[in-house]
């Protein structure tokens, strides 16, 4: 009876440990933050419609990046292994296999391209599924060929506010690439400050992240700001074609210029503090932005 009962109680915790793992293949906090891009999008297409449809749109965009997040892992399962913060992820420390990682990837991206299709339109579902192509199979193993790696994956992390819009309205308008703009724009600071902190231990799987040989240089950190000082007329283009009113377009320019200043004292220091400091300031960022032009909607 004690055997049996030890028996049940692993098998147990091993059946919990498996939905953990599955949990970790989606890097849900990742996730949530596409999807929450994408029912910023649907809600500035048509604010009319109710949460419902908000939260389809939310949970069509986290199954495909889930999916998108899954194949990355499977490419990059020997490569996770060699870097300190990937370790532990479910596929180098074997809680789950390749194959269940792949029937999970397929099960995932078909659910989400398919709720996109059915409750909204084959426009955005097609848009889904490219972005999806786009990272699991370009920009993944890029990584280990050229920092353009940052350039294609930027594309697919800025579709899902253009998705969630198409999925509202049903089309490809201006407003739709303003969107997509911002989100595209914005993801060279924010990767480019990850890849500046995390440098050492991307070298170690070989990833090429950061825009010139010199690394963690005055160069890169020019190319920083850069991309960061774009967002501010960016920032204001809502504005310009009506999808939102004033506040917002001063929201985005007020946290556009607390954002530059972060890139130049990172092109003064070329530290990691600096970098940092930026990687912080993204995550800050976009959501503050993105919520302003929904309230500004309202």
């Amino acid at each position: 009876m004690l055997t049996q009962r030890i028996e049940k109680d692993y098998q147990e915790v091993g059946g919990m440990q498996k939905i953990f793992a599955y949990f970790q293949l989606l890097k849900f906090r990742l996730s949530l933050t596409v999807a929450f891009s994408s029912a910023v999008g649907f809600m500035l297409g048509n604010f009319t419609s109710g949460w419902v449809e908000a939260l389809l749109v939310m949970a069509g965009g986290m199954l495909v990046t889930g999916s998108a997040n899954t194949i990355n892992q499977i490419i990059e399962k020997d490569l996770d292994k060699l870097m300190k913060r990937t370790a532990k992820r479910p596929l180098p420390t074997g809680v789950l296999s390749v194959n269940e990682a792949a029937v999970f990837a397929v099960i995932t991206g078909i659910a989400g391209i398919t709720l996109l299709a059915v409750f909204f339109n084959t426009l955005c579902a097609v848009l889904a599924l490219i972005s999806l192509i786009l990272y699991g199979f370009v920009y993944t193993p890029l990584k280990r060929i050229s920092p353009i790696c940052v350039f294609v994956g930027a594309i697919p992390g800025a579709m899902p506010p253009l998705i969630g819009w198409v999925a509202a309205t049903g089309a490809l308008t201006p407003e739709a690439w303003v969107l997509f703009g911002i989100q595209f724009f914005w993801q060279f600071p924010h990767f480019w400050a990850i890849a500046w902190v995390l440098d050492d231990d991307y070298k170690k799987a070989g990833f090429k992240m950061l825009p010139t040989a010199g690394g963690k240089d005055l160069k890169t950190a020019f190319q920083i700001m850069t991309y960061t000082l774009l967002l501010i007329p960016m920032g204001m283009l809502p504005l310009q074609l009506g999808m939102t009113g004033t506040t917002s377009a001063i929201i985005a320019v007020v946290c556009g210029v607390l954002f530059l200043m972060q890139t130049l004292y990172l092109m003064q220091t070329c530290t990691k503090k600096a970098a940092m400091s930026i990687m912080f300031g993204s995550f800050l960022y976009l959501p503050i932005v993105q919520i302003a032009l929904v309230l500004d909607k309202v």
